[in-house]
């Protein structure tokens, strides 16, 4: 080649570029194509799913020796295109199948609060709008920057923390205690609260500022994470979490309440359940109540013995609406909340009734609530792999952990937000893996199904007028079942733990101080005392100390948050004891 013809200016003019096809764009002309055939044909609004499977009865179908066993439908992946009937009733499945249990904290906790029925009925709204919100936010992925992401990318739905709601109902317990919170003692001491709204907008601020706690542990590596919080941890917290909200909420309520009735006071507004202004008021523990609280946990029982794969998603819900269908023919309803509800109601949404709460931090509440979001972490690293399993995806490569690292993402940035929905810490449901595995659908679009539902639920006001309604007793049987499920899948999560002599002596330290804390609350209330006019810095340590340790309610019954302490044991213990002394000493001992 000539030096003449070497150049490094080129004299050829490119080709002319075609000026883009306005009139084509196949990515949006293929979703138009879509969604028009899903709309106007058969194929797209029923496929070829087997509906009647879906909607058949247990008996006698399963017990008839004659009759062939009904195959069940094909298993539809986490992108898999779902038929519009399809999509919504596995999405409805999935909205009741967490229906109760993001209804339960708000309950409780403008119980704990003595709220009024408008602002409690709204905490409802919030709490629905808000997990409907957050969980679409689960269920995406969003790819950040260098590998991050955000959101699971499965069929992952986020609720209320049960974790969150026994802390809570401790803080609100020390607020009354110290004095932040009214209450009044009658001559014969019982004691009664007053309303405190700016109680629960010092657990909202407090968790608005601990979130970033989950935030940055979404950037430890998640096998990081898992050898921190192995499932010898994350069963025993479950588990201990479970078992307080039981004693703490589920039998107080099946009992006729938990404001203050169940220790029978002789005189003032709780000397009968739920109050004595109520329109068919009893004493605790009165065999009306019980009875109620088991016509629901025996629908329960029944539904999932006789009915179909449908009922069975939406078991609780059945429970609950037999219950008020009894309770509301014998007179136990009071429909006062229902009439005060507003018909429509939005976050944020001027024209319609809003309730705000002053965000404020409360310092005592600092340590438990930090805790609460490592609980929370712990318990999305288990459900996103228990999701991922049923889901049909591998749970051991590099994708699974991009997925751990945006649910646990998703999760502190839903705790953030959710303080602004004045909602409390939100984290991953485990009950909806169980509507994945007897529905065989895994895909998103029943998920984003069950968030439109969920909003809907919230959005109409007078629907959270009716759950505000519904009879404590009725209420407390179906808790109790639902507490109790929590305390079961601690179980499953332990049955991962090769019970090594290591792993037995770790879980043998945690639950000593979770059963001690759990059947003597108040062993741990009376350690400060001995310290002499503590400054208001040490005192709010003191405080935060005690919630962790337990916390004794002024209604002589406890909640306490002994899953803090058992799980900081477990930890702790999990991170010094070296496996491999003690599995050489047990191979000797053989």
């Amino acid at each position: 080649m000539a030096p003449s013809d070497i150049s490094s200016v080129t004299r050829d003019q490119p080709a002319p570029t075609e000026l883009p096809n306005t009139s084509s764009f196949p990515a949006i002309r293929k979703h138009v194509t879509t969604f028009r055939n899903k709309l106007t044909t058969k194929y797209g609004w029923l496929g070829d799913y087997d509906y009647a499977w879906l909607c058949s009865p247990t008996l006698p179908f399963s017990i008839s020796g004659n009759k062939p066993v009904r195959r069940p439908p094909p298993f539809y992946g986490v992108e898999a295109e779902l038929p519009l009937l399809l999509a919504m009733s596995c999405g409805l499945q999935h909205a009741l199948a967490m229906l109760a249990g993001l209804i339960t904290p708000p309950i409780i906790f403008a119980s704990s609060l003595m709220l009024d029925a408008q602002t409690s009925a709204y905490m409802i709204s919030t709490s629905l709008i808000g997990c409907g919100i957050l969980s679409l936010v689960q269920m995406s992925r969003i790819r950040l920057w260098k590998g991050y992401y955000l959101g699971t990318g499965l069929l992952s739905v986020v609720g209320t923390s049960f974790a969150t709601l026994s802390t809570a109902n401790a803080i609100f317990d020390a607020m009354y205690n110290d004095g932040t919170c009214p209450s009044s003692v009658a001559s014969d001491g019982t004691v009664t609260r007053g309303a405190c709204p700016d109680a629960y907008g010092m657990v909202l601020g407090t968790s608005l500022i601990c979130s970033f706690l989950e935030i940055g542990l979404s950037f430890i590596p998640p096998r990081t994470l898992q050898r921190i919080f192995p499932p010898i941890v994350t069963g025993t917290v479950i588990i201990m979490i479970g078992a307080s909200l039981i004693g703490t909420s589920g039998i107080l309520n099946w009992g006729g309440g938990s404001n203050g009735c169940q220790t029978r006071p002789t005189s003032g507004l709780y000397q009968l359940c739920p109050t004595v202004d109520s329109p068919y008021a009893l004493l605790w523990g009165s065999p009306q109540f019980i009875g109620l609280g088991f016509l629901s946990f025996v629908s329960i029982v029944l539904t999932e013995l006789f009915g179909s794969p449908f009922l069975k998603n939406a078991s609780i819900i059945v429970g609950l609406a037999v219950g008020c269908i009894v309770a509301g023919a014998a007179g136990y309803i009071d429909g006062s909340s229902v009439k005060s509800a507003p018909a429509i109601t939005f976050l944020w949404l001027v024209g319609v009734s809003v309730y705000t709460f002053k965000l404020r931090v409360y310092p005592a509440a600092i340590l438990p609530m930090l805790a609460v979001y490592v609980s929370t972490t712990m318990e999305a690293i288990g459900d996103i792999t228990a999701s991922a399993e049923v889901s049909r995806l591998n749970v051991d490569d590099e994708e699974f952990d991009s997925r751990v690292q945006g649910g646990v993402l998703s999760d502190g940035m839903g705790g953030f937000l959710s303080a602004l929905f004045t909602v409390t810490p939100l984290s991953i449901f485990a009950q909806n893996n169980g509507v994945i595995a007897l529905t065989r659908c895994a895909s998103r679009t029943a998920g984003r199904w069950c968030c439109v539902f969920l909003i809907l639920f919230g959005v109409f006001g007078k629907i959270s007028g009716f759950f505000l309604a519904i009879p404590d007793p009725v209420l407390g049987g179906v808790t109790t079942f639902l507490f109790a499920s929590v305390v079961v899948s601690g179980f499953r999560v332990l049955s991962y733990v090769h019970y090594t002599r290591r792993d037995r002596f770790i879980l043998a330290a945690a639950m000593s101080f979770g059963f001690g804390d759990l059947l003597v609350p108040d062993i741990f209330t009376y350690l400060f005392q001995g310290v002499k006019s503590p400054s208001s810095g040490l005192q709010s340590l003191f405080d935060s100390i005690t919630i962790i340790l337990s916390t004794p309610c002024k209604y002589q019954t406890f909640i306490v948050s002994i899953f803090l302490a058992s799980g900081l044991v477990a930890v702790t213990l999990n991170l010094i004891l070296p496996q491999e002394m003690l599995q050489v000493e047990t191979s000797e001992h053989h």
